[in-house]
């Protein structure tokens, strides 16, 4: 079988829980959360993610350049041109509601990680926090 007839790696493993696929849908907040610590260019952002999630999210700039442009277009990110040290390079920084949205983001991972963390772990959900809805 050649690796183009290869299933793909099951969620749960490996290979399947790494990259891109494991961040589907939490790339805003990831991305704000790097820029909560400070105005980075894009590079830096795809450096602080690779070695703050010890490599397990290396994203090609093809995938995080666009997540940028768009964060900025929403107005949850500003931008500038930097150029000092030769070529200039565009420096991201949070806006006021970059950093709204990154507290309610990390908020509701924080609760959604907490109930699949219960049911894995097969123990019972708090009664005094509130149901997840979809």
């Amino acid at each position: 079988m050649s690796d183009a007839d290869a299933e793909p790696a099951a969620a749960g493993t490996a290979e399947g829980t790494r990259g891109s696929a494991a961040v589907k849908g939490h790339l805003d907040m990831l991305l704000l959360a790097i820029l909560a610590d400070g105005a980075r260019h894009g590079y830096g952002v795809i450096e602080q993610l690779r070695d703050r999630s010890g490599a397990a999210f290396d994203l090609p700039e093809g995938t995080v350049y666009p997540a940028l442009h768009r964060l900025e277009r929403n107005g949850l990110l500003s931008s500038d041109w930097d150029r000092s040290g030769g070529r200039p390079r565009r420096v991201y920084r949070l806006t006021p509601p970059g950093q709204a949205r990154l507290r309610e983001q990390h908020a509701a991972w924080t609760e959604l990680s907490s109930a699949i963390t219960t049911i894995l772990e097969g123990t019972p959900w708090p009664s005094t926090t509130r149901a997840i809805t979809a």
